[in-house]
């Protein structure tokens, strides 16, 4: 179920698509969640990316450190860091972007600090001013605060993604 949410405005087409999961048991809705969304964006599924909780103000997604995604040293590969920090901050750009409009990644910066121990966890935040922005503009752009930390709690990349948002008829000009 899409949590509540302090932005008022109708759902877009990303939250009436997970609200069809309310019916799902609670037990279950993190699966079914993660299945349907690695379906929408297959390459998240290639990394099996956990959708763990989707709102307008919070995304938070989990990577599992499995072979497909280690690295030389067995930890988890720095693209599937950055897989993971721009799947959480896309989401909660495509919770709030209005369906006349598509959410573009505009530029990341990526600072490796630490190595990451075992699974990963990203969480992406919107502040309620950024939300009002996206339903107020045809086009702008936010700059959206992700979290990613591993199993002990060390944040082992610093991450910042910018997100832009435009009018969809603009989709087949956008190379």
């Amino acid at each position: 179920m899409v949590e509540p949410n302090t932005v008022k405005h109708p759902p877009n087409r990303l939250e009436r698509q997970l609200d069809r999961l309310s019916d799902v048991p609670v037990f279950a809705r993190t699966w079914f969640r993660s299945v349907v969304m690695r379906r929408a964006v297959p390459f998240t599924g290639t990394a099996d990316i956990d959708f763990l909780q989707m709102s307008r103000e919070r995304v938070e997604v989990g990577l599992k450190n499995e072979k497909k995604v280690q690295n030389h040293i067995g930890g988890i590969h720095a693209s599937a860091m950055n897989l993971l920090a721009e799947t959480a901050t896309g989401m909660v750009v495509g919770m709030n972007v209005r369906d006349d409009c598509i959410p573009l990644a505009k530029e990341l910066k990526m600072a490796f600090r630490k190595r990451a121990t075992g699974a990963l966890r990203a969480v992406a935040i919107l502040t309620p001013e950024q939300q009002a922005l996206m339903q107020a503009s045809d086009k702008g752009e936010v700059n959206v605060r992700v979290e990613v930390t591993d199993e002990t709690g060390i944040e082992p990349v610093e991450c910042e993604f910018v997100w832009a948002w435009v009018p969809s008829g603009l989709r087949k000009q956008v190379p």
